[in-house]
C-alpha cells in the first residue's frame, strides 16, 4: 500500500534523507485512478528502498502549491531532502515509473 502524504507529514518524509516518489492525484482524475494500483504495487516492490506515496490535491494543498502542480497525475521525486530533476506528468506505465525510480536510486 502506498504511503499517504499530507501537508502535515510531507516535509518530514521528504527531509528524512530517503528517496521519495510522490504521486499527486485526485478522485475525479481518470488516469490517476487507473494508475493507483500500479503505485501500490511499486510501493510494495520498493519497500525499504523508496518511500512511494500519494498526495490527494483535493484534501491537501500546500505541497501541490509549493511545487506548482497544474496537471494530474504528476509524479515528483526527491532524494536527500531535495527535489530531483525527475518529473512525470500524465498517465504512466509501470515500466516508465520503475525506470524513473531506478534513476532516482542511482543519483
Amino acid at each position: 500500500m502506498a504511503f499517504i502524504f499530507t501537508d502535515e507529514n510531507a516535509e518530514e518524509i521528504i527531509n528524512s534523507g530517503k528517496p521519495v516518489m510522490v504521486d499527486f492525484w485526485a478522485t475525479w482524475c481518470g488516469p490517476c485512478m487507473s494508475m493507483a494500483p500500479v503505485i501500490d504495487e511499486l510501493a510494495q516492490e520498493y519497500e525499504g528502498k523508496v518511500v512511494i506515496g500519494k498526495y490527494n490535491v483535493e484534501e491537501e494543498s500546500d505541497l501541490s502549491s509549493q511545487y506548482r502542480i497544474t496537471s494530474l497525475p504528476t509524479i515528483l521525486f526527491f532524494k536527500d531532502g531535495k527535489k530531483a530533476d525527475l518529473r512525470l506528468a500524465g498517465s504512466q506505465s509501470k515500466a516508465s515509473l520503475k525506470e524513473a525510480i531506478e534513476k532516482l536510486l542511482a543519483m
